[in-house]
């Protein structure tokens, strides 16, 4: 099975008060260097598996350029509708082979809307702690 994360970069950098907001491009680039590194993740007890790695970027941090190992999306309006509309772009949750969509953030509202969509919600803390 294939795992796609999906990190809502704005939730995530806001969840730690450590001024990203002086610098929202540089924030955003230093979480993306991160994820880059992340290696193999485990979410829910299975066995670690490497992920395809999604930065939602919005606002000043839309000029954020993709590295390898981390795909970045840049929102052209709403970050949570841009990361509704990945869940699922990457195939089908049901599919042959299905695809497991796991999206990082701390919003309810978007919790519920993806998981609707049939992809797992984890908070930023969860995520943070796989990145030491």
């Amino acid at each position: 099975m294939r795992t796609v994360l999906i990190v809502d970069a704005a939730n995530v950098m806001g969840s730690r008060p450590d001024g990203w907001w002086r610098d929202r491009l540089g924030a955003a680039g230093r979480l993306r260097d991160a994820l880059a590194g992340l290696g193999p993740v485990s979410f829910g007890g299975e066995e670690p598996a490497e992920a395809e790695i999604v930065l939602v970027v919005e606002g000043a941090a839309r000029s954020l350029p993709a590295i390898e190992g981390v795909t970045v999306v840049s929102a052209p309006g709403s970050g949570d509708d841009t990361i509704t509309d990945q869940v699922g772009a990457f195939g089908d949750p049901d599919g042959d082979p299905p695809v497991r969509y796991v999206v990082v953030t701390a919003d309810r509202g978007l919790r519920a809307r993806v998981q609707a969509r049939g992809a797992e919600a984890v908070g930023p803390r969860t995520l943070l702690g796989l990145l030491g």
